[in-house]
């Protein structure tokens, strides 16, 4: 049964459409705990898959407005050759511990997890200072802040997948003077380069599974679009501490502690369920609100007599 990736892809799209994060946060812990995926695997077919849907994800913020291309730019020229140092490290501990590196991969992954859920936690309760579209403009200390955060970033993506959501949207939300809704732009549009070229890494390592990658798609895709539309009304506080808990509980997993697996998967399921009732409510509040907006039938008629 594969219906189980669409609908995983769904979930972890529209998190990323709303907020530019969860996609690697979210995704290979699923594929690793729930699904039982070869962590090397599951971090490169995730990557793909990623860079994918999040292209979708981007060009529609593009056409929303949300995007900082000179800002993605200078940070891709930072996080490009570190994802590529990044695949090489995470296929040489595969080629040369075999199993035994799902274990360490694990663990590795883990504690990505865990720094992504108290970066998320301090996302909100950051309050930065916010410029106009006519007051931003990047400075040389702009610019080499951008290429050490990709640096960094970069290197973190390509070895666990983690990471272009949860440590690139704090670090821009913290540095640059961004509104939220143009640092989800601005991210998810860095991710989606970023990620095909850790993506052709790891496909040319063999680290990709094509078959999940289609099946995630099939769900992520329309995910994320309907994620981007709710961008600008999703309360971002509640939604990042609700993502935390279970970065958190996914991390704590992956470390190998007790009983939180159980944990897990409740917190999916009843996240899955609190966002579907969510996007239903939204609908009919819009639909509403359209209704009430026209005019009923014959008015016009009525005012020309």
């Amino acid at each position: 049964m594969w219906w189980e990736f669409t609908l995983a892809g769904l979930l972890v799209g529209a998190l990323v459409g709303m907020t530019g994060m969860g996609g690697g946060s979210l995704m290979t812990p699923i594929l690793v705990i729930l699904f039982g995926v070869n962590p090397t695997v599951a971090v490169g077919s995730d990557i793909a898959h990623g860079a994918i849907f999040k292209t979708v994800g981007a060009l529609q913020h593009r056409r929303m407005g949300n995007v900082r291309a000179q800002l993605a730019g200078w940070m891709l020229l930072g996080s490009a050759p570190m994802s590529l140092l990044g695949v090489w490290l995470a296929t040489w501990l595969q080629d040369h511990y075999g199993k035994g590196v799902e274990s360490t991969m694990g663990r590795v992954l883990g504690g990505a997890l865990l720094f992504g859920c108290v970066g998320l936690v301090a996302k909100s309760f950051v309050r930065a200072k916010v410029a106009t579209d006519d007051e931003f403009a990047l400075t040389n200390r702009d610019r080499a802040a951008a290429v050490l955060i990709g640096l960094f970033g970069g290197f973190v993506v390509g070895l666990t997948s983690v990471g272009s959501g949860v440590f690139f949207g704090l670090t821009l939300l913290v540095v640059f003077p961004l509104r939220a809704h143009k640092v989800v732009g601005t991210d998810i549009f860095h991710a989606a380069a970023l990620l095909y070229v850790a993506g052709f890494g790891h496909f040319i390592a063999g680290n990709v599974d094509m078959r999940i990658v289609g099946w995630l798609l099939l769900g992520s895709i329309p995910g994320v679009l309907i994620g981007g539309r709710l961008s600008l009304s999703v309360p971002d506080p509640l939604l990042r501490i609700a993502l935390a808990t279970v970065l958190g509980l996914s991390g704590l997993k992956l470390i190998d502690v007790p009983g939180s697996g159980i944990a897990i998967v409740c917190v999916l399921g009843v996240g899955m369920a609190a966002l579907l009732t969510y996007i239903g409510r939204h609908w009919v509040q819009n639909g509403r609100r359209a209704a009430l907006a026209e005019p009923p039938v014959g008015t016009e008629a009525v005012q020309r007599l």
